[in-house]
């Protein structure tokens, strides 16, 4: 009886180590890239330095990762208050879709083949300042919000800050 159930444990262990262990020892895993807070905050950093050696008004800047989670978020001291909802829309909106929130825009208003609607989408922002943040390969982790300035300087903003990581983007 004991040799019975010896034998039947050794069986279950070869079972496992075959079906179980093995694929997982014969097979990399695959990682895939995504945002990190060091990244976030390089990103950060370098938006609030642009708008303030250009002289732009102060901006709130929202940075969310590939799940359209808010990663990081700042405010200068004065920016709007109101914008802060503004720069969180627009990176939730870029950190879903791998274009621009002024892409949107005119993906919505300035082809009349396309379907309007895209605007009447509940959190969906369809102007400049949101910037997707996507990896040499294609694949999008995240996305910038930033909002203060004009929509011009705070989609600038993000772009820069995206541009500051793209070492870690290869």
């Amino acid at each position: 009886m004991f040799n019975f159930i010896r034998t039947t444990r050794k069986i279950h262990l070869a079972c496992y180590v075959v079906l179980i262990v093995f694929p997982i020892l014969a097979f990399p895993l695959l990682q895939k890239p995504y945002l990190t807070l060091e990244m976030a905050n390089i990103i950060a950093d370098t938006c609030e330095k642009k708008a303030l050696a250009e002289g732009w008004r102060k901006v709130n800047i929202a940075i969310y990762d590939e799940g359209a989670n808010l990663k990081l978020f700042r405010r200068q001291d004065g920016a709007y208050l109101h914008s802060i909802k503004v720069a969180q829309l627009k990176g939730h909106t870029s950190a879903g879709l791998p274009r621009t929130t002024r892409s949107l825009g005119d993906l919505n208003y300035k082809n009349p083949d396309k379907p309007y609607g895209i605007d009447g989408v509940p959190g969906f922002v369809i102007f400049p300042g949101g910037v997707p943040i996507i990896t040499e390969s294609g694949v999008q982790i995240g996305g910038v919000g930033v909002s203060g300035a004009t929509g011009d300087q705070d989609e600038q903003c993000a772009q820069e800050g995206i541009d500051a990581i793209r070492s870690h983007l290869k």
